[in-house]
């Protein structure tokens, strides 16, 4: 068997440097199963982090049907197939609005360099508005959309961040909707720039849950004033679900449904086809009409057959094993649990989540909230070491992350808990 060593010289060697792994120490998987993974040495790991393979690693229904469409037809979409229509219209039927086409793609990168194309489209401007600690994909115009991890040439003159939101932490240190409109102004701060300087706003783009942001408790209506602001400008919403998206909030289909945010521009991608690299962004008739109008897009893989066939069948195994009750009760189970832990462990200073992703906030002090980043290092680490995958992320890198794959159920979540109460009991009190 091949040492961890030398897979990681390899994977310089023949990758280029710096391509990044999770963990101290990496994992070198062979087998998934469910929610379950397996690595070279047969080990076992409880996976709640993998929100590719969302109806669970190697569904056997998706197998099948990328097996079945595999052999018999697979071809771009400038030849005319049932596949891909079949899908988009059931697609846009989990849209309670008049979001009724779409693109396909193959990422959700390439998902959101066309959603802000069509917002340039319908509006005539380039400006674009992103929190400071998001992550919207890596082709060269989404890039710039991030503050953690920007392309070496900086951001571009077009975009603009504002403060992420933080429930634990809120903007002018209230929360509720006093939180809301305080991000909601720094929304029109932004928006005002984009006038002075000439640029002009086009549209705003978030993750409906901000999960890369550490997932804030936001209740339903939180956005309506930012949204307000965006639309008396004249721009688009973007919503990015490409992580709340496909049930994972449990009380609704799609992240920005759950927030009451109606959206002009919907993307998605990861779980779409359970590993099968499928993507789309879903939009309004007079959008797409636009955008058709401005911009010739082609995509060779968007929409193939065999891609179409992985999503329908994870739409059908979403609807058939009831895996959106099953997100919002075990979540509510987990969190339960999360909470019982933190009455033990002093550096759970917060709790947070919604459905099947959820998760705590470590801090050395709850009294002043400071960030245990390096504690939330440890201990994603030695999670990995007793067999269960999560791990960490938010403005401090400080707040654990556990969004497993949807057939994730309680006793799963046992397992989880008791881990992590072991786990924290090991490493004791957060110091950084």
């Amino acid at each position: 068997m091949t040492s961890t060593a030398d897979l990681m010289a390899r994977r310089a060697r023949l990758l280029g440097p710096n391509v990044s792994t999770f963990y101290d120490d990496p994992l070198h998987l062979v087998r998934g199963q469910d929610v379950w993974l397996w690595d070279a040495d047969g080990r076992k790991y409880l996976d709640c982090y993998n929100n590719v393979a969302h109806v669970g690693h190697c569904h056997p229904r998706v197998v099948e049907a990328i097996t079945r469409q595999a052999g018999m037809l697979n071809t771009h979409t400038r030849y005319l197939h049932e596949g891909i229509l079949d899908y988009v219209e059931r697609l846009t039927a989990t849209f309670a609005s008049d979001i009724t086409t779409a693109i396909m793609t193959c990422t959700g990168s390439e998902a959101n360099d066309i959603a802000l194309r069509m917002a340039e489209a319908v509006t005539g401007k380039r400006g674009v508005i992103a929190t400071d600690h998001t992550y919207h994909g890596n082709t060269t115009v989404v890039a710039q959309l991030s503050e953690t991890n920007p392309p070496a040439t900086g951001d571009g003159a077009h975009v603009r961040h504002v403060p992420a939101p933080d429930s634990y932490r809120p903007l002018g240190g209230t929360g509720g909707m006093a939180h809301a409109q305080a991000f909601a102004e720094k929304v029109q701060d932004a928006i005002d720039d984009f006038e002075v300087s000439g640029i002009g706003f086009s549209a705003l783009i978030l993750c409906p849950a901000f999960l890369n942001e550490g997932f804030p408790v936001l209740e339903a209506g939180w956005l309506t004033p930012t949204l307000d602001v965006v639309r008396r400008a004249g721009g688009l919403f973007i919503a990015d679900e490409v992580q709340p998206g496909f049930a994972r909030n449990g009380e609704a289909f799609w992240g920005h449904q759950r927030i009451g945010a109606q959206s002009d521009i919907v993307t998605m991608g990861k779980p779409m086809a359970n590993g099968h690299p499928v993507a789309a962004v879903a939009t309004t008739p007079d959008i797409m009409a636009a955008f058709r109008s401005s911009f010739r897009y082609f995509n060779t893989f968007g929409g193939n057959p065999v891609s179409c066939a992985a999503a329908m069948a994870v739409l059908d195994v979403i609807e058939d094993q009831g895996l959106q009750d099953n997100a919002r009760s075990v979540g509510a189970y987990a969190r339960e649990g999360l909470h019982k832990l933190a009455q033990k462990h002093e550096c759970i200073g917060d709790v947070r989540g919604y459905g099947l992703f959820f998760g705590a906030e470590l801090v050395t002090d709850r009294a002043t909230k400071a960030p245990a980043t390096g504690h939330a290092i440890r201990v994603a680490n030695e999670m990995r070491h007793r067999g269960v995958l999560l791990n960490k992320l938010g403005v401090h890198y400080n707040t654990l992350k556990i969004r497993p794959p949807m057939t994730f159920g309680t006793s799963h979540a046992d397992f989880l808990l008791e881990t992590l109460d072991a786990a924290l009991d090991h490493l004791g009190p957060a110091v950084d």
